[in-house]
């Protein structure tokens, strides 16, 4: 059975609503000479595995903002989060644990926070751990006022 998310009659409607007269016109302002005409040339009847290295091919196209310099903000640096954060972060007991003074994700942060310092504490040996809710120098000095306060 295939799976047919909208008909045409839905895909009409939803155009009505916006007010555009077809798709096409959804992409307007993308200059002509950007547009893809037609679907991408794919290799027929291979394996995911073929399939993923032909998107890799057509991505490695693609320059990265963390490969050039990158003066926009400053937040973009190269930094490594491991496959497992989005694994854990959509459990429901970090996504959504509720507290009626907080926001859900707040309270599954600090949910995390304290797992997090919870077995730094085991593995190092240590009574106390800290993980900072803050970052850079904010960070570092709610460390040292918590290293000043147990010492």
């Amino acid at each position: 059975m295939r799976y047919l998310p909208l008909t045409e009659t839905d895909r009409r409607e939803m155009l009505g609503v916006i007010g555009a007269k077809s798709v096409d016109e959804l992409f307007r302002d993308v200059p002509e000479s950007a547009r893809r005409e037609g679907l991408v040339d794919l290799p027929r009847r291979k394996g995911e595995l073929e399939v993923e290295r032909v998107f890799a091919q057509m991505a490695a196209k693609n320059v990265a903002a963390g490969s050039v310099p990158f003066f926009v903000g400053g937040g973009a640096y190269r930094h490594h989060v491991p496959a497992a954060v989005d694994h854990l972060i959509q459990r429901s007991e970090f996504l959504t644990s509720y507290t009626p003074y907080q926001p859900e994700i707040s309270q599954g942060t600090l949910q995390y926070l304290f797992e997090f310092q919870t077995q730094v504490a085991m593995i190092t040996g240590m009574d106390v751990a800290n993980a900072s809710m803050y970052d850079g120098s904010t960070g570092c000095g709610e460390a040292v006022l918590m290293a000043h306060r147990v010492t």
